[in-house]
């Protein structure tokens, strides 16, 4: 196609009216505010302003998010995602690890062709390669891809949390997605050495967002730390904390965030952008209390 994000979604509006299932690509997060009105005013309006006589299902891949090393400014370093979250219906999905990426883009898939969805997929580009979690060399972030007969017990249903369990796992829950997983995961290790025991909850979806897990896992510990790489104006952690005073939750919590800013070049994006140790701290400081 063209090299115009416009033309992909119009496209793929087009081809989804046609009986098809188009799966368009946008490369990279930042550019697709640039036809981010195709989703918006186009592909998610149909079925509304049709009464359900017309649908367009697609699911639109989107590499995004930041922490890519040696990549610089906001066009390929993108941690804005409130535009999407804002549309009714639009499913958002963020995979973390290999072994949910592909079960989740095929219940996207599903979803586009059973029910007309309008899905996406959006995926972290700095985890594209990762293979270690804890040390280098560990390969513990690799996972094997399932031949299609065991699909179906790896399937991942639309709104539902992933929770990993560190420890005892009965003293902070931490909830994040994305890049914040891994992250995450490595705070709960060095807090596990402190005696501390952590639940680390993936949300993957972040519309519908998973808010029985977010609560069941919440209400567990009564403490709550809330990790979100996107910026905390607009981001996904206050609709996180948004879901548990909604729920009534009566436990601490606390958000680690992106700040409210473009991601600048090199390595002035760390002074911006969520760490493995401000995740620590901010849980130090959240078991203090």
């Amino acid at each position: 196609t063209l090299l115009d994000e416009t033309s992909v979604l119009g496209l793929g509006l087009g081809a989804g009216l046609a009986g098809m299932l188009p799966v368009p690509e946008i490369q990279y997060l930042a550019y697709l505010h640039n036809a981010e009105d195709q989703l918006r005013g186009e592909a998610a309006t149909m079925r509304f302003f049709s009464q359900g006589a017309f649908r367009n299902p697609m699911v639109v891949r989107v590499a995004g998010l930041a922490y890519q090393e040696g990549f610089g400014g906001h066009f390929h370093n993108d941690n804005s995602v409130a535009v999407l979250r804002d549309v009714p219906g639009l499913v958002i999905a963020v995979p973390a690890r290999p072994d949910d990426a592909a079960p989740m883009l095929r219940t996207c898939l599903a979803s586009a062709a059973v029910d007309g969805s309008v899905c996406v997929f959006l995926e972290p580009i700095a985890l594209y390669h990762t293979r270690d979690l804890y040390a280098e060399g560990d390969g513990e972030w690799l996972a094997g891809y399932p031949e299609p007969g065991a699909w179906v017990a790896g399937h991942v249903p639309v709104g539902r949390a992933r929770v990993y369990q560190v420890g005892s796992a009965d003293d902070l829950t931490i909830i994040t997605f994305g890049n914040g997983v891994r992250m995450s995961l490595r705070a709960a290790a060095v807090l596990a050495e402190e005696g501390v025991g952590t639940r680390v909850v993936d949300l993957r979806w972040l519309a519908p967002l998973p808010v029985a897990d977010i609560i069941r896992e919440s209400s567990a510990t009564g403490r709550v730390l809330v990790v979100d790489e996107t910026r905390r104006s607009g981001g996904v952690g206050e609709g996180v904390i948004a879901a548990l005073v909604d729920a009534g939750y009566v436990g601490a919590a606390r958000r680690v965030a992106g700040v409210d800013s473009f991601v600048p070049l090199g390595p002035a994006a760390r002074h911006v952008l969520v760490s493995t140790e401000a995740i620590t701290d901010g849980a130090r400081t959240l078991l203090a209390r």
